[in-house]
């Protein structure tokens, strides 16, 4: 079966900086695909040279088999991309923007039905008939969702779709989409939070300086690294027995936590060592590793994903 998204020894460079060096994968149809990154790592490239805004210096892309060049206009209409920046036309309001935006795609009255399915999920039917310009950021957000979407394309690519959003907006569009995914569509997300990622993608790519560091399914990723954690809020004026100070990951709201690699260190000897120098705790937890601990791991960067 032909792939959904082929991405094939893609390079980028903009005077002597290589934005992407050789960049190669593959997204399954009917997948919900992560491709996540730092600040600089490329992604963002990546997305445009799949949209046919950059022109990629070396390599091929094609959506289900269309090569995003020589059959572009193909390419085109099997994509819907949810883009970063609130671009929209401030004359039209929310359904005439929509049914225009059909039209660029050769799509007539036969979508109007979809269109309104849209903006009902959406929770934009109230604002159907207001002029873009007067809707807030939140609002225009979705109406963008909704105008990637407006012909059917079965690949989307959602770039950072949640960020500078509300609760209610992320719970309308996850649950949308996991409709949508759930009847075929191939979904192909980034997002500056992790637990996102973690939570709504089977497979994902890290992307850092222009390469990929790791290309694995979410459950993969998250067991690559047999470490735990051991949160200890210890008593007040009780210091932690110098061996196991290097084993201090952070320091949160007066909690140490530690990283405990399973093969060297267990719960019980770190209990042993408290106990041997009387240490008195307050609280404990523990926790397993998260995705944004696996994207410290491989990137060497802290804090939340960004473009």
């Amino acid at each position: 079966m032909t792939a959904a998204l082929t991405i094939s020894g893609v390079r980028k460079t903009y005077g002597k900086l290589e934005a992407l060096k050789g960049v190669e994968f593959q997204i399954q149809r009917g997948e919900f695909f992560g491709l996540l990154g730092p600040n600089g790592a490329g992604k963002s490239t990546l997305i445009n040279i799949i949209a046919g805004l950059v022109q990629a210096s070396a390599g091929n892309i094609s959506v289900l088999g269309h090569d995003t060049v020589s059959d572009f206009r193909t390419a085109r209409r099997l994509l819907g991309i949810v883009p970063q920046e609130l671009v929209f036309d401030p004359f039209f309001n929310v359904t005439d923007m929509l049914r225009i935006q059909a039209g660029y795609y050769g799509c007539g009255e036969e979508v109007w039905p979809w269109i309104d399915e849209m903006l009902q999920r959406l929770d934009l039917w109230e604002k159907r008939k207001v002029s873009m310009r007067a809707l807030s950021g939140g609002m225009k957000r979705r109406v963008l969702i909704a105008q990637a979407l407006v012909h059917k394309p079965p690949v989307v690519i959602l770039d950072e779709p949640t960020a500078g959003v509300d609760v209610e907006l992320r719970r309308t569009l996850w649950t949308f989409m996991r409709d949508l995914h759930s009847k075929g569509t191939t979904v192909v997300l980034t997002t500056h939070y992790l637990e996102e990622a973690q939570e709504m993608c089977e497979r994902i790519a890290i992307i850092d300086k222009g390469e990929i560091k790791a290309l694995e399914t979410t459950q993969q990723l998250l067991a690559r690294h047999p470490f735990r954690f051991l949160r200890l809020k210890l008593a007040e004026g009780a210091v932690l027995p110098v061996e196991l100070q290097p084993l201090v990951a952070a320091n949160i709201n007066g909690s140490l936590e530690l990283k405990l690699e399973t093969s060297k260190n267990s719960f019980s000897s770190v209990f042993a060592l408290l106990r041997r120098d009387g240490v008195a705790i307050e609280d404990v937890q523990t926790r397993d590793p998260d995705l944004e601990d696996i994207f410290v791991e491989l990137t060497g960067r802290k804090g939340e994903v960004a473009a």
